[in-house]
């Protein structure tokens, strides 16, 4: 007899298991000042928008933005402590595609959430491999859009 945490952990999400329309919503994160100077240190993007409080007030932000690339790294790290792709990573095989677009900032402070959705499913050559496109769309506490990605995976699918 296996126990409940057994069957959670041997539990997996192939190719075969997320059609086209299915989704779910990650957990919230926010936004803090130590997220973009760590961000800046680790990738020496200092650009003035980023770190620099007084050149930030003079744009039409009006304040610093976060780095597009910091939320959008964040906003995979919420989708993958979320518990689906923790089932799927296990039939997950490369990511081929990423395509990233930022149409609203994001600052510091701001709480952002990742909506992911499976756009489409592709056969490949090889029976026993599919390829998702999964859609992430990542929004503020406002519900503006501040990441929309288009991630193209190659799955495993189910063993017959």
């Amino acid at each position: 007899m296996t126990t409940a945490i057994e069957d959670i952990e041997s539990k997996v999400l192939y190719w075969d298991d997320l059609p086209v329309g299915a989704s779910y919503v990650t957990p919230s994160r926010t936004i803090t000042e130590a997220d973009v100077g760590a961000f800046a240190g680790l990738t020496a993007d200092f650009n003035s928008l980023h770190v620099d409080d007084v050149y930030a007030r003079s744009t039409m932000f009006g304040q610093r933005v976060a780095h597009g690339l910091l939320v959008a790294c964040v906003s995979v790290g919420l989708v993958t402590r979320s518990r689906v792709h923790q089932f799927m990573e296990k039939a997950q095989i490369a990511v081929l595609e990423n395509k990233l677009q930022f149409p609203s900032p994001t600052f510091i402070g701001d709480t952002v959430t990742v909506r992911v959705e499976v756009l489409e499913q592709r056969e490949t050559k090889k029976k026993e491999r599919g390829i998702l496109i999964i859609r992430r769309l990542t929004t503020k506490q406002t519900g503006e859009v501040v990441v929309d990605s288009t991630v193209a995976m190659l799955m495993h699918r189910k063993p017959e």
